[in-house]
């Protein structure tokens, strides 16, 4: 068998597979967290989320609402260099994002069971 015979079998093949995958895959919600950012950000979501005093007041003042929160919380940046994650037993993240035209950043204690907004910055 020739070279463009088994690379046009392989390919073939391949393709098959591919497809096959695409339709096993299109009807469950996959995800593939393989960067950091995605691993803490999901681990933070998955848990019980609560705010503390500081981002409460914040909240009352209007300065920033749950929506605005919940989306840094979903699609932010985590800035692991202003991070304290060998911290225990609770690390603490420094999360930032954008989110109508406004700079937030907000700080989480991360604990095993529970994630505490600790603080949020809006600029």
């Amino acid at each position: 068998m020739k070279l463009i015979q088994r690379t046009g079998y392989y390919l073939a093949g391949f393709s098959i597979g591919i497809v096959i995958l695409a339709f096993i895959w299109k009807g469950k919600k996959t995800e593939f967290n393989y960067f950091p950012d995605a691993r803490v950000l999901k681990n933070i979501n998955t848990k019980q989320q609560l705010f503390s005093n500081k981002v409460k007041m914040a909240i009352t003042n209007k300065t920033i609402d749950t929506i605005a929160i919940s989306y840094i919380l979903k699609k932010g940046d985590v800035n692991f260099s202003k991070s304290q994650t060998k911290r225990k037993p609770c690390k603490i993240y420094v999360i930032e994002g954008d989110y109508n035209d406004k700079e937030i950043v907000l700080t989480v204690e991360n604990c095993d069971s529970i994630a505490t907004i600790q603080d949020v910055s809006v600029k």
